[in-house]
């Protein structure tokens, strides 16, 4: 919930007052804003009412502060090195890159990867489905990733490694207990 200064400048100092006493339920930004209007009007704190309201902020920010699971670091860095594997094989067949839309596609893929790993590094929720439902459908390529195999071998297995590692990235997301589930432990 986002507080906007502008219509706390409008009220009042005993309206202000009631925002930074003790025990009120307004959000802390909007405790803030009030001290600081009110500040700028010339009243005076304590130290310990200073103290009081800046202890609000501190609380605030931990609260918001993301805790990003080990399997998140461990998981970015498989797909990372996944996206590496995938410039790798772009340097290895770079002859099939010969048309602009080729081209575009394979660095755009590269990208895709690369943007997952960094979405997966920053501990977003919702990332691991869209992995999946990705993955399934690279799966559905597997195929052809046998047919490489056996025309372009180095290529083959850069693909093997490259889906197997972005398995066990997927299983280390899946693995990830739930935030609330976290706190029981």
């Amino acid at each position: 919930m986002s507080v906007n200064r502008k219509i706390l400048e409008e009220k009042s100092n005993q309206e202000l007052e009631k925002y930074i006493e003790a025990g009120n339920r307004f959000v802390p930004d909007a405790n803030l804003y009030a001290y600081e209007i009110l500040k700028n009007r010339g009243r005076e704190f304590t130290d310990e009412e200073t103290k009081r309201i800046m202890s609000l902020m501190n609380e605030k920010k931990k609260n918001e502060e993301v805790i990003i699971h080990p399997n998140h670091k461990k998981s970015a860095d498989l797909v990372y090195i996944s996206g590496t594997l995938g410039i790798g094989n772009l340097i290895w067949s770079y002859e099939t890159l010969d048309s602009g839309m080729k081209m575009f596609i394979a660095f755009f893929t590269i990208a895709f990867v690369f943007g997952i790993g960094y979405f997966i590094s920053k501990g977003t929720e919702w990332v691991k489905y869209f992995f999946l439902i990705i993955l399934i459908f690279g799966l559905l390529g597997f195929p052809y990733i046998i047919a490489n195999l056996k025309n372009e071998p180095v290529i083959g297995i850069i693909n093997i490694v490259q889906t197997i590692l972005q398995i066990w990235a997927l299983v280390l997301l899946f693995k990830i207990a739930k935030p609330e589930k976290l706190d029981e432990k």
